[in-house]
């Protein structure tokens, strides 16, 4: 059971690869909405983190369509991945396991942020930039509230926590 009670902070690292700050709004609109995460960060309790995840993830979505966005492969961009996917794996991680929670989401993250480029590069070519990232934007948003609701809670939780 200890293995798959890290399979959100996988998830998560997923999600970050396409996507860097869309964990952090994730994670945001749920403590906003009083959700608790099963790992302990002081950090998601911070106004000025809660309100600052949520507009640097509707920046990015913004940004991300415009012909001078960089790849998510430069180091900036895989900068913002590490730090997004460390700190949403750890408050997905079962409390205790914070550190293997954002391991786990850290290398999810990083080499998967290649493979997802590759894939939207595919998607520019055939259907063009506005139109993929906004394909690539649903998925990913979508992606990242479920794993986010389906880990955080008041009583339920689809994983279990580390005994």
């Amino acid at each position: 059971m200890k293995a798959l009670s890290l399979v959100p902070s996988a998830l998560i690292g997923v999600v970050a690869s396409a996507r860097s700050m869309t964990p952090m709004a994730a994670l945001a609109t749920a403590r906003l909405a009083g959700r608790a995460t099963p790992g302990q960060l002081v950090l998601l309790d911070q106004p000025l983190f809660k309100f600052g995840a949520l507009a640097m993830g509707v920046g990015e979505l913004f940004g991300d369509k415009m012909k001078s966005a960089p790849d998510r492969t430069v180091f900036l961009g895989l900068l913002a991945r590490v730090m997004s996917a460390g700190i949403a794996g750890a408050a997905l991680a079962p409390r205790g396991r914070e550190r293997a929670g954002a391991a786990i989401a850290v290398t999810t993250a990083v080499p998967l942020a290649y493979l997802t480029l590759a894939g939207r590069k595919r998607g520019m070519a055939r259907i063009g930039q506005t139109r993929s990232g906004l394909i690539e934007d649903a998925l990913v948003v979508a992606a990242g509230a479920a794993v986010v609701a389906l880990t955080v809670g008041r009583e339920r939780r689809w994983f279990p926590r580390a005994a």
